[in-house]
């Protein structure tokens, strides 16, 4: 069931305090998991059709983009029968170059971060311009991040009102808000945080930028998905869940995949319900998809395009 466009003020007093000791537990197991080949060959396309292809650099040019586009639906190049990823993520400027490069019919959503990223240093208004230009050049979904310093200083309204105004400023994008959870210090603000962006309108919520050394971990995600879960079971309402940075490797990506469907169930094992923010992923999961069409035999990751 999606989420409908009605906010409300939550209580921030309702978080639940964070079970540190018994969330490592719980994260340790999802990782000693026993998959099959052949269920492992089914996850592994999942896990590719779930990635938002990423270039997020300084250095970013229209040619690199429309190289990521050609990537993110001509992965089958590379291996027949493979799916497209979900999106590509770019910066507001590229917005139009990604649309043009990918058209108007392809099922590969085109996703913006704005509002300032990575910082989210910009004002209000500021950050409502950058979000409404650029669903106004094609994006189809945003990724913003939250005021880290807001939140951190207990100012929990501005934090909901500043979501909730980009939901607006968002028409019918969706909208990924960014905890950039590596800056919360606790899992107890890990968790508020993430009560607080959902019911300010989140459609999904996000890790982190990627920009900092400390990313997705399966702790933090897990507590994630459990507020995402007391959330659907209060309100029957379904949000999506994006851990971003430091998922590289095909085996950690099933192991998420693994605690998804123990947390929340099978229902959000799609990319309208699940991303990985990991570009660098891609080539490994086309190694291992390779390695068992082979029998065994791994291949070069030159053979992969680089992003």
């Amino acid at each position: 069931m999606a989420k409908s466009s009605t906010t409300f003020r939550y209580d921030y007093a309702q978080s639940p305090p964070v079970d540190q000791v018994g969330i490592a537990e719980r994260a340790a197991r999802f990782t000693t998991r026993s998959i099959k080949t052949s269920t492992k060959r089914e996850g592994l396309n999942m896990v590719l059709n779930m990635i938002d292809l990423t270039t997020l650099e300084g250095a970013d040019t229209p040619r690199k983009v429309q190289q990521l586009c050609y990537k993110a639906g001509h992965l089958h190049d590379a291996i027949p029968g493979l799916p497209h990823t979900a999106a590509v993520c770019v910066y507001p400027p590229f917005v139009k170059v990604a649309r043009k490069a990918l058209g108007n019919r392809s099922p590969i959503k085109i996703a913006s971060v704005a509002t300032g990223f990575p910082s989210g240093h910009l004002t209000l208004e500021g950050k409502r311009e950058e979000t409404k230009r650029a669903v106004g050049d094609g994006a189809d979904e945003v990724d913003m991040v939250i005021s880290r310093g807001r939140f951190l200083s207990g100012d929990y309204d501005y934090v909901f009102d500043e979501i909730a105004a980009i939901k607006e400023a968002c028409g019918k994008a969706r909208l990924k808000v960014i905890l950039e959870t590596g800056e919360l210090a606790t899992l107890d603000n890990v968790r508020r945080a993430s009560d607080i962006a959902i019911h300010a309108g989140a459609d999904f919520i996000k890790t982190s930028t990627g920009k900092i050394s400390s990313a997705a971990t399966i702790p933090v995600t897990l507590v994630m998905l459990l507020a995402i879960r007391d959330y659907h079971f209060k309100s029957g309402n379904m949000v999506g869940m994006k851990p971003a940075g430091g998922i590289s490797k095909s085996k950690l990506a099933l192991h998420y995949l693994v605690m998804v469907k123990e947390t929340l169930g099978p229902e959000w094992l799609s990319n309208e319900w699940f991303r990985f923010g990991a570009s660098s992923l891609a080539n490994d999961v086309l190694m291992q998809i390779a390695k068992i069409e082979s029998g065994g035999a791994y291949q070069s990751p030159c053979y992969f395009s680089q992003d």
